[in-house]
């Protein structure tokens, strides 16, 4: 028998390695490091009890956990015992999981204590060995192996190229999973393929984030590297500072990733350009694109040279990223090499072990897949339908992608009808891709041919095209596309983060409108004809293929107005949350935030991936009461800077768990009682008079502001009179755009704005150098609506308890459609504490000037201003309503300016 084309030669070979590293296992502080040398020994007593039970040769065990050091001894005993290695989703569930487990025959089944709580649920379930339990459980793999140290290891059980190695179950993205068996001699020759292409060398980590039950993973980014002598490092979770500190201290050198994976690393480095300011943004920008277009020219990576702080913050070891699972977007590809880190692309699919073709190192085909493995054969056969639409859209839809090679398996299990329908007459393996093969040997994928949809005029669009369009729009997080009425129509799921510092009011026009422009850029055949939202993330398989047979449900029901399309009401079930939210789960602080929110928001629907704003309703005052509670039952106190990065439940709990472990400071100052106390210092120097030195500035400032608006908006200005000579005073405008506050400053001249101090939006008066020179000649504070509201409040009771006059724009942002907003309780909660008389204004025109989706004013068009009389806070509340004082009194508030401006 020819042990090279099974998996046990394979197997002996590890206890040759010695002591170097096998696994590297990152934990929550530490990482546990196991040699090749220690991974054959535990090997060693796996298959020893699993021989001692007397188990039927070739009978399927099956796995349900997620990727650890446990999972790969245990997988790799039961191979060297000749028995089946069956990866589960780990999130499988309900019918599903009873499917995979009864179809597959499963007499054993390896998983952590929280999966085996979902497989006790089924009463049929076989066996279960707890992979994360002590050696004191005793159905535990420590204690099974335990038991086993004094036996003698049996030999690695003889295996023949056509037994069945694993039995894989695809992913159900347009229906019920189907049972893929792979042979020893299928994934034999995959590991064969991958050593011949010499892409790897000896002094290779393999960063391996992805689960196991998936081929890709499973081959690739376990198989592979153990036979091959390469360490394979597991990070602690999947996020962005996990996922870099397995790089860095794991010294690894390839990744084994998804393209979502690779896109999240690259949204997350642009974010934090961006954060750092224009300037950053632009040298970033101009960077990545000397690099990339040097690259496409020429082949030369300056990346690592031009980015070098990147790659050392990723290890410095980083040599290449693998991508499989599904298509790379070529633009992406493009900026993770102009950054430094090479892609090496696969194709392939479940039932080919997994790896059809790879595009290699060398080139800059970006937007194809690469030419076969050593071994493979694909051919083009015709479209499994006909293809409509113009002439270059069929050429480029070629036909069906088919296959041959030692990869490729026998047929599903159980079912012959869908193998017959998976193989051509003459023997070929009909993937269910479309693309084309140039003169070159080069495959190109243009999409599957069971999501390919006909609209009415007889176009062919692949669904991902428009997908990928639409979410390039800061707007719109996720987006699947489906067919009705002949024409195509979208599920969006909006990024509420991006419109709620956007100052979006209405959720479905600004999705409306942000459709509109990115239709402006596709071909009209692929433009969207309608569209519904959900706030729960696209159903998707672990490795990000969008489940289509559900997404079509969904779209309807969303559409239908059905209120389970945004999930029932009520908390997640945690055991249907992924790995890293049910950590964070079992830090107490944190589960006891969640179990808070569950309490207050009975009637929400309530996820990690919940936005606090959007979902819950809470408001920048809310956010008050709600760290008020956090600090009572968790001792966590929340910073408005931790705030302000909030954008889900999951960002909370993670900031309460962070702050948790500290030590927590005394009570806590209330910003209207306390301001100062509130403030920082470097706050605080926003208060100071300004000195003579910057008067003179000051003055020339209002000089110049006053000539603009009176010549170039001919602005007109009424009820001056109404506003007092002195202090304290609180005027109180409308907000129309970004040159109210210029306005209001020159309707009142330089010595009676000399009395005020302003409240200016950080986001635009405080953004840069410059925005912040001026705003300290204008004695701007700097006020965040959103996340900055104790500090934002402690500002305006540090200047009215002091008698300073104070302006404010009580519908805390600029209006986004020209309508009259509803005033915020803040300003009230302040006036109720220091009555304080108001100077209602009315600001037209300045919308019209200057609308929101413009980066600069149109000048001379006209905005005039009418100052009301003053009102004192009691008067104020008379003519409001609302639940409280502060309600009523900005109720009145607006209700005056309203009548003042004849405003609608």
């Amino acid at each position: 028998m020819d042990e090279q084309r099974t998996l046990v030669g394979k197997l002996a070979a590890m206890a040759d390695r010695g002591d170097k590293p096998a696994i590297i296992a990152f934990g929550e502080k530490d990482a546990e490091t196991i040699s090749f040398a220690e991974l054959d020994a535990r090997t060693g007593r796996v298959a020893a009890s699993l021989s001692a039970r007397g188990l039927d040769r070739h009978a399927v065990v099956a796995f349900m956990a997620e990727p650890s050091p446990a999972f790969m001894t245990a997988a790799l005993g039961v191979l060297r015992a000749g028995l089946v290695v069956c990866p589960m989703d780990a999130q499988l569930s309900g019918g599903a999981l009873e499917h995979v487990l009864q179809d597959s025959g499963a007499v054993l089944v390896f998983a952590d204590r929280e999966r085996a709580e979902k497989l006790r649920a089924h009463g049929k379930t076989p066996e279960i060995v707890l992979l994360d339990a002590p050696a004191s459980e005793p159905r535990s793999l420590a204690a099974l192996t335990a038991k086993a140290a004094d036996r003698d290891v049996p030999p690695f059980a003889p295996a023949d190229p056509d037994n069945v190695a694993a039995l894989f179950y695809t992913s159900g993205t347009t229906g019920r999973p189907k049972g893929v068996p792979l042979t020893h001699g299928n994934v034999s020759a995959q590991l064969q393929a991958l050593v011949d292409m010499r892409l790897f060398n000896d002094e290779d980590r393999m960063l391996t984030p992805l689960p196991m039950h998936h081929v890709y993973p499973f081959v690739l980014g376990f198989f592979f590297p153990l036979s091959f002598g390469m360490p394979v490092i597991l990070p602690y979770g999947l996020t962005g500072p996990e996922l870099v500190r397995a790089m860095s201290q794991g010294q690894v050198s390839v990744i084994a990733g998804v393209p979502r994976l690779y896109k999240a690393l690259v949204d997350g480095i642009e974010a934090k350009v961006k954060a750092s300011g224009a300037l950053a943004r632009m040298i970033f920008g101009l960077l990545l694109g000397l690099s990339m277009k040097v690259y496409k020219r020429t082949g030369i990576r300056l990346g690592k040279l031009l980015f070098g702080s990147l790659n050392r913050r990723l290890g410095g070891r980083v040599r290449f990223l693998a991508s499989g699972g599904s298509l790379l977007d070529p633009e992406l590809g493009w900026k993770l090499e102009g950054l430094g880190l090479p892609v090496a692309i696969g194709y392939g699919l479940t039932e080919t072990s997994p790896l059809l073709a790879s595009k290699q190192l060398d080139s800059r085909e970006m937007d194809s897949v690469g030419v076969p493995l050593p071994g493979v054969e694909l051919r083009i056969g015709k479209p499994p339908r006909a293809l409509g639409g113009d002439e270059e859209a069929r050429a480029c839809a070629g036909g069906e992608i088919q296959a041959r090679g030692p990869g490729v398996f026998k047929g599903y299990l159980h079912l012959p009808d869908k193998t017959a329908e998976a193989f051509t007459e003459d023997g070929w393996f009909r993937t269910g891709d479309l693309g084309c093969i140039d003169d070159k040997g080069i495959l190109r994928l243009t999409g599957r041919a069971s999501t390919l949809i006909v609209t009415q005029g007889g176009e062919n669009v692949q669904p991902d095209e428009v997908e990928e369009a639409c979410e390039s729009h800061e707007y719109i997080r996720e987006c699947g596309v489906v067919e009705r009425g002949g024409s195509l129509a979208a599920l969006v799921v909006p990024d509420l983060n991006a419109l709620r510092k956007a100052g979006e009011g209405d959720l479905r026009e600004a999705v409306r409108r942000a459709l509109a422009e990115i239709g402006k850029r596709l071909p009209s055949y692929k433009r969207l004809a309608d569209f519904a939202i959900t706030r729960e993330p696209l159903p998707r398989t672990r490795l990000g293929k969008i489940r289509r047979h559900i997404l079509e449900q969904l779209f309807d029901r969303a559409k239908s107005g059905d209120a389970e399309a945004m999930g029932p009401a009520g908390p997640m079930d945690v055991s249907d949350m992924g790995p890293d939210d049910q950590r964070l789960l079992e830090n107490d602080a944190a589960r006891t935030v969640w179990l808070w929110l569950a309490e207050r928001f009975p009637d929400r629907r309530l996820t990690p991936d919940t936005s606090p704003s959007m979902d819950l309703g809470i408001d920048s005052l809310e956010w008050l009461n709600v760290t008020m509670v956090i600090r009572e039952r968790t001792g966590v106190d929340l910073s408005e800077e931790a705030i302000g990065r909030i954008e889900t439940v999951r960002d909370l709990l993670s900031e309460v768990r962070g702050h948790a472990s500290q030590e927590q400071a005394g009570p806590v100052a209330d910003p209207i009682e306390q301001p100062l106390e509130v403030l920082s210092d470097t706050q605080k120097r926003w208060l100071k008079p300004l000195p003579k030195s910057k008067r003179i500035l000051a003055l020339l400032m209002s000089l110049f502001v006053k000539t603009v608006f009176y010549g170039f908006f001919r602005m007109r200005v009424s009820g001056r009179e109404n506003v007092p000579t002195k202090g304290p005073f609180v005027i109180a405008p409308n907000h129309e755009s970004f040159l109210d506050a210029f306005a209001v400053a020159a309707a009142l001249g330089y010595r009676r704005s000399r009395l005020m101090y302003w409240a200016g939006w950080t986001g635009i008066a405080f953004r840069n150098k410059f925005f912040r020179f001026v705003s300290r000649l204008g004695q701007a504070v700097p006020i965040d609506p959103t996340s900055g509201i104790r500090a934002s409040l402690a500002f305006a009771a540090a200047v009215l308890s002091r008698g300073d006059s104070l302006g404010w724009f009580p519908e805390g942002r600029r209006t986004r459609d020209g309508y009259l907003q509803s005033f915020k309780p803040g300003l009230g909660m302040v006036l109720a504490r220091y009555p304080t008389t108001v100077v209602p204004v009315a600001i037209n025109g300045a919308y019209e000037a200057m609308p929101p989706n413009k980066a600069f004013p149109r000048l001379f068009t006209p905005i005039s201003l009418t100052f009301g009389k003053p009102m004192t806070p009691r008067e104020l509340m008379a003519r409001g309503k609302g639940n409280t004082e502060a309600e009523r009194m900005m109720d009145g508030l607006r209700q005056v300016v309203k009548e003042l401006g004849n405003l609608e």
